[in-house]
């Protein structure tokens, strides 16, 4: 049986931020359900100013009837097949010894704050793989380290991504689950969706439609900050705290508007939207349109409200709906086989018992 760890310096599943917490999820899960004894090593402590989130974490196990088990080490508990652990930020070396010298992994997923050293330490024990989530410094920062594979979640990421000696980059785009047969929906409000609503994800232009299409009701969803406060005094605003499950609001609403200001890798909220038949309007920024591909609309990064107006006013969302649905299925297929066709999959299988 092989075996893949997953290490990294954020929380594991099912503590969920954004795009990087759910594709690595979906894709332990994955090797979990296809045999692989499956390890997801994390912290429940955020990297970037040390937030002990234990409380949390034990409320969301309660509420899911999750069985956990504290120790002096951390957090110990089991989701969808993955044996999760979270420790302290300054125990996360520690406890990644431990796992390399007990477990063996065959394979190591790293990837995001701290990726480069978790790299150098796995890299003598085992094949290690850093997931590109992003072209920031945070996102290419794995690479730092030497992996064997870099795994960039879209062809935009690759081309941006630093030639890296003994590193063999490739894309492997983000896993994705197929909506159940009982959750796709005809009936669909007028209103409009978008998730994230901050300046870096297009905030500002999201006030201007906001003030310009009075008539246009305008539903958006907490991302990484709660920013509920800034639109309070919209009429035809309703603002989501974050949630879980984003199927209902994917196919209740008509299009998600995706007007990044920033070079995103590849938005998994347009694939997932897409898979309700919900199609994008989205900026030409970054990854944007190679997630949107021929069924959505793209708008150029300098466009302004009057042209946002006119694409969501003018849009056929039925018949983009449709060809964005046809188009994202081929997004739910499996990983594996992707990974046996980089050479990770047989590289973890014959060196296993």
């Amino acid at each position: 049986m092989p075996t893949a760890l997953f290490a990294w310096r954020r929380t594991p599943p099912p503590f969920l931020i954004g795009g990087a917490e759910v594709t690595q999820q979906l894709l332990a899960e994955e090797l979990a359900a296809t045999g692989w004894r499956t390890i997801y090593l994390g912290s429940h402590q955020a990297p970037w100013d040390q937030t002990p989130q234990t409380a949390q974490m034990r409320t969301f196990l309660d509420e899911h009837n999750t069985a956990y088990e504290e120790t002096q080490e951390g957090l110990h508990y089991r989701w969808n097949g993955v044996y999760c652990l979270a420790v302290p930020q300054q125990r996360i070396t520690s406890a990644l010894r431990g796992v390399l010298t007990q477990a063996r992994p065959d394979v190591v997923f790293t990837s995001q704050e701290g990726a480069a050293d978790i790299v150098a330490q796995a890299r003598p024990a085992a094949l290690v793989a850093g997931i590109l989530h992003s072209i920031s410094k945070t996102g290419l920062g794995v690479l730092s380290g030497s992996p064997h594979h870099g795994l960039a979640v879209s062809e935009f990421v690759l081309r941006l991504a630093p030639p890296t000696d003994g590193t063999q980059l490739s894309v492997l785009y983000p896993p994705f689950t197929p909506p159940k047969p009982w959750q796709h929906r005809r009936e669909r409000a007028r209103a409009v969706l978008m998730v994230n609503p901050i300046p870096a994800k297009g905030a500002d232009l999201v006030h201007q439609l906001i003030r310009r299409m009075p008539e246009q009701r305008f539903t958006l969803v907490e991302g990484w900050w709660n920013t509920a406060e800034q639109f309070a005094g919209y009429p035809n605003v309703t603002y989501v705290p974050r949630v879980y499950d984003m199927s209902p609001l994917y196919r209740s609403h008509r299009l998600l508007l995706v007007p990044s200001t920033v070079q995103d890798a590849f938005p998994r909220v347009i694939i997932e939207a897409a898979l309700h038949g919900t199609p994008s309007i989205g900026s030409d920024r970054g990854g944007i349109p190679e997630a949107i591909g021929n069924a959505g609309i793209v708008l150029p990064a300098e466009a302004g409200a009057k042209e946002w107006a006119q694409a969501i006013r003018a849009t056929d969302h039925h018949t983009l709906g449709e060809q964005a649905r046809r188009r994202a299925t081929a997004f739910t297929r499996p990983r594996l086989p992707d990974l046996e066709r980089l050479g990770i999959y047989p590289a973890a299988n014959a060196s296993s018992t």
